[in-house]
């Protein structure tokens, strides 16, 4: 026996109608829900993003707050990106970047018991480069297990339709570095007056450190935590063993 036939079959014809509607709705919803992200992730392979979630979010956090909206990013080529903040990036953010599908389930394990060691600490993020592309390009800045979910969605097409490389051109154009301040174009300029090329190690390791928290920490006037952290960050682009603890406390 077909159930919902027979429910339909019992249902006055204007009720029988709404409903099919309303069924119809949900499904072009749900279709939608699926193939849009994957168009959005399918032509950013090719074109670099003009604006991102996250610039729109701050925006209107920033209209709500009287303040004026306003931001700067730019957008440079692969060829144009600094290796030392590429280096900086992977060794401060995600040492494993090449060998994961773009979910470190070894690092969320080392954070999850780092956390136990020391409970008063904020847990630390194990997040890849490909989940912050992920966030940053698409979604709100909202912590919610919806937007996990939604965000872990669009993880998988980025590591399906884009190379590492993409992932990390993106990001690298993309990633926080000030306030109201993305990319690595903006981010050299407002810091250190530079073009990124002209980045010493030193300064990209900085603007790596700063990466968890670009609205609190400043990579040109660096606190003596996030001397640290740079430290160590410089240590793990010269091969050497390092771990977050080295880190010490956040100031």
């Amino acid at each position: 026996m077909d159930i919902n036939n027979t429910i339909t079959e019992n249902q006055p014809p204007k009720r029988r109608s709404a409903f099919k509607r309303a069924l119809r709705i949900a499904v072009m919803v749900v279709v939608a829900a699926i193939v849009f992200p994957v168009l959005q992730v399918a032509a950013l392979r090719f074109i670099d993003p003009p604006i991102t979630a996250m610039m729109v979010f701050q925006s209107i956090s920033h209209l709500f707050n009287g303040e004026q909206i306003s931001f700067s990013h730019t957008n440079i080529s692969w060829d144009r990106m600094p290796d030392s903040f590429v280096q900086a990036v992977i060794a401060g953010e995600d040492q494993n970047f090449f060998t994961h599908n773009g979910f470190d389930w070894k690092e969320i394990e080392n954070a999850q018991r780092e956390h136990d060691r020391h409970p008063n600490r904020p847990m630390r993020g194990a997040s890849t480069l490909s989940q912050q592309t992920a966030k940053n390009l698409f979604l709100p800045p909202w912590h919610s297990f919806l937007r996990k979910g939604i965000e872990a969605y669009y993880t998988i097409l980025i590591e399906f339709f884009w190379s590492k490389q993409r992932i990390l051109e993106v990001y690298a154009n993309i990633a926080q570095l000030g306030p109201n301040v993305y990319g690595i174009e903006a981010g050299a300029e407002y810091h250190f007056h530079k073009h990124p090329a002209e980045l010493s190690n030193s300064e990209s390791a900085l603007l790596a450190a700063v990466l968890p928290n670009p609205q609190r920490w400043s990579a040109s006037h660096p606190s003596p935590y996030i001397q640290r952290r740079a430290f160590r960050i410089l240590r793990q682009m010269r091969g050497l063993q390092t771990t977050e603890e080295d880190d010490g406390d956040p100031d």
